[in-house]
C-alpha cells in the first residue's frame, strides 16, 4: 500500500479530519512544488476560507515529500498515496501534470472527489500525427515528442538548468514573461529539488498518459481553465476536449500562458471563487 504524504500547508488550524470545511486540494505541475500556489492562497478572502480549507500537497518525490519514493511511479500509485493522506471527500485542483493526477483521482476514487478543476492541462499532452497520403496531419495538438525527449536528455546533465528551461517554455506567450519566470522560480526553489529519477519518471507520465477515452466518465462538477497563449496546451485543443467532456465548464484567460494563476492572479482568483461558491458552497458539512 502506498504511504501517506506530508501536507505542505492548510488554511485551517483544525486537523483535516475534524474540520467542517470542504478540503480544496491544490496539486502542482511537473518539476515544481506546491509553493507555486502561495500567492493565490494568500490572496483568498476570509468569506471564502470560512467554507473551504485550502490544502497544498506536494506530489511524491517533490517539495516536502521529496524523500517519498513510490514504485512504480504511476498515476495510480500517486493517487493511492493522496487518498491515504486526504481521507475525506475533497475538491481537487490540478495544474498541468497535476491535472492528470486530479483527473485520475476523479475517475479512480469518485467518492473522494467532490469536484475536479484542471488548470492548463489536457487529457493528452503529446502531439499526435498521422500520414495522410503525402502529407503529415496533426490529429491531436500538444507538445512535440522531441521537446520532451530533449528534457529527458538534459536531466542527465543539469537538473536546475532543465527546470529553468521548462519554466521559460511555460511562460512563452505571457505579456510579462520575465516577471512570471522570476516569480515562479523564487517560489519553487525555496524547496529542495526533486531527484533526477523522480523528474525523469514524472516526465514520462506527461508523455504516456491518455485520458481522451475516459474523460467522459467524470461525473463530478468539472471546471477546465486555460491560457489563450499557452504553448504547452495549445488553444486549438480546447474545442477537442469540449467534445470529450461536454458537461464541463470552461474558462480561457486572454493573453495568459501556462500559469494563469501567476500571470493573471486576480482574474484567476475571481473565476475560481465564483465557480466554487456557486457549485460547492452548500456541500460544507
Amino acid at each position: 500500500m502506498a504511504e501517506t504524504l506530508n501536507i505542505s500547508s492548510s488554511s485551517d488550524l483544525q486537523p483535516l479530519e475534524t474540520s467542517e470545511k470542504i478540503p480544496l486540494v491544490l496539486l502542482h505541475g511537473w518539476g515544481l512544488n506546491s509553493a507555486v500556489w502561495q500567492p493565490l492562497i494568500e490572496s483568498l478572502p476570509d468569506d471564502f476560507t470560512q467554507f473551504f480549507n485550502v490544502v497544498t500537497l506536494d506530489l511524491p518525490g517533490f517539495g516536502v515529500n521529496v524523500s517519498v519514493d513510490i514504485t512504480p511511479y504511476s498515476l495510480a500509485n500517486i493517487c493511492q498515496s493522496i487518498t491515504n493522506t486526504i481521507t475525506k471527500p475533497a475538491i481537487y485542483v490540478g495544474w498541468s501534470l497535476g491535472g492528470l493526477v486530479a483527473t485520475e483521482m476523479a475517475l479512480r476514487f469518485p467518492e473522494k472527489v467532490l469536484a475536479l478543476i484542471t488548470v492548463a492541462s489536457t487529457p493528452r499532452f503529446i502531439e499526435e500525427k498521422v500520414q495522410v497520403e503525402e502529407n503529415i496531419q496533426v490529429i491531436w495538438p500538444g507538445i512535440k515528442a522531441n521537446v520532451l525527449a530533449a528534457f529527458h536528455q538534459q536531466l542527465q546533465v543539469n537538473i536546475e538548468k532543465t527546470i529553468d528551461g521548462f519554466l521559460k517554455i511555460q511562460a512563452m506567450g505571457s505579456p510579462h514573461i520575465r516577471q512570471d519566470i522570476k516569480k515562479i522560480s523564487q517560489l519553487v526553489f525555496q524547496q529542495k529539488m526533486a531527484s533526477q529519477a523522480t523528474l525523469d519518471q514524472s516526465l514520462t507520465l506527461l508523455e504516456s498518459s491518455d485520458y481522451r477515452h475516459t474523460l467522459q466518465n467524470v461525473t463530478q462538477p468539472f471546471l477546465r481553465l486555460y491560457g489563450h497563449a499557452d504553448s504547452l496546451v495549445p488553444k486549438i485543443v480546447i474545442e477537442k476536449v469540449n467534445e470529450l467532456a461536454p458537461k464541463s465548464d470552461v474558462y480561457i484567460f486572454k493573453q495568459a500562458s501556462h500559469a494563469p494563476f501567476i500571470s493573471h492572479a486576480d482574474d484567476f482568483k475571481e473565476i475560481l471563487i465564483q465557480w466554487l461558491m456557486v457549485n460547492l458552497k452548500n456541500k460544507a458539512i
